[in-house]
């Protein structure tokens, strides 16, 4: 019978919010053990057949739940479809590209089926991040559980809260700031980026229209330029609806590691705001630091992605546990 099962989950969100009052608290490592335990071995084998179809399903899992979480919290709102006259998050310019969302579909529908109620598409998001983060880069963490689901998912809010590929690093700092993190939990976090890829309309004007000055971004080493150059062509004025991708990083693109610091450091940073973390004095020790010490930068990896995913998270009575993740109850 599954009531109980639900029960004993919605008792464990009331029992942690008497304790603390901060709602981030409110969230436990093992919140599902009695109420639904195979709720994480079901959502690790669908992003294990994910990856094993896609390699590139694990960088998409990350940057879904980093979207989600930077608008509105990790309340799983990217995930909801748009209502007439009201288009949501997954429509925003700003969350271009995004994919990932059939992965979390196919493993609520999994779980739906043995613990009906129970587990919510923003701990599903969440915990497939977890699982994508160790299949690309061997770094495990334990993700703390609870989050409710939105019910509100609005496209123009999403620009303002996301930050640009064109921010330095001041701009950076501020909107990490914004969310609770830290100068260097952003450079940590920003190492995501050596596996996935980027559309070329984020950094083309880099190699063809940088300034009055200099037609190629003088930070980026001119070899690399070139290589660029033979992926993306000259953008078309006319708004041509081609738009290639580029791994983020060339030397191992399919592994999540410190490759992408040893890029920044040969000036090979695809996206402005990846370049600025080396061209910056405040910023380019820290870079360093996470290429002089591999294992070190993984440690606060893991530890970066916990805390990201406490931002503004929805837990007891907030919210709710959605039954299909693209529609609210």
């Amino acid at each position: 019978m599954e009531v109980p099962k639900l029960l004993i989950c919605v008792t464990l969100a009331i029992t942690i919010s008497l304790v603390s009052p901060a709602s981030s608290q409110k969230l436990k490592v093992g919140y599902y053990k009695s109420c639904c335990p195979s709720a994480e071995s079901l959502i690790r084998s669908t992003v294990d057949k994910a990856t094993a179809l896609d390699p590139g399903a694990p960088a998409a899992l990350i940057r879904l739940h980093f979207h989600d979480c930077f608008v509105r919290g990790c309340d799983a709102s990217i995930l909801l479809n748009s209502t007439p006259g009201h288009p949501a998050e997954i429509e925003s310019s700003g969350n271009k590209g995004v994919a990932g969302l059939d992965i979390i579909d196919e493993a609520k529908a999994k779980i739906e089926a043995v613990c009906p109620n129970t587990v919510s598409c923003a701990d599903i998001v969440a915990f497939a991040a977890r699982d994508g983060v160790y299949r690309t880069g061997k770094i495990y963490y334990n993700v703390p559980a609870g989050r409710k689901d939105g019910r509100v998912s609005l496209a123009s809010e999403v620009v303002s809260q996301l930050p640009s590929e064109k921010f330095d690093v001041k701009q950076l700092q501020q909107n990490f700031a914004k969310k609770g993190l830290s100068l260097e939990e952003m450079v940590t976090l920003s190492g995501a980026h050596s596996i996935g890829d980027s559309h070329c309309s984020s950094f083309s004007y880099r190699l063809y229209s940088y300034n009055s000055t200099y037609s190629v971004d003088p930070s980026l080493d001119p070899a690399y330029a070139a290589y660029l150059k033979t992926k993306c062509p000259v953008p078309s004025k006319t708004g041509s609806a081609s738009d290639p991708v580029v791994a983020f990083d060339p030397v191992t693109p399919d592994k999540l590691d410190n490759t992408y610091y040893k890029n920044l450091e040969k000036h090979k940073g695809l996206l402005a705001s990846d370049q600025v973390l080396w061209d910056t004095h405040v910023t380019r020790k820290l870079v360093q630091k996470n290429v002089d010490h591999p294992s070190e930068w993984a440690a606060k990896f893991a530890k970066a992605m916990v805390h990201m995913g406490k931002i503004d998270v929805l837990t007891g009575s907030q919210g709710e546990i959605r039954k299909n993740c693209k529609v609210v109850n």
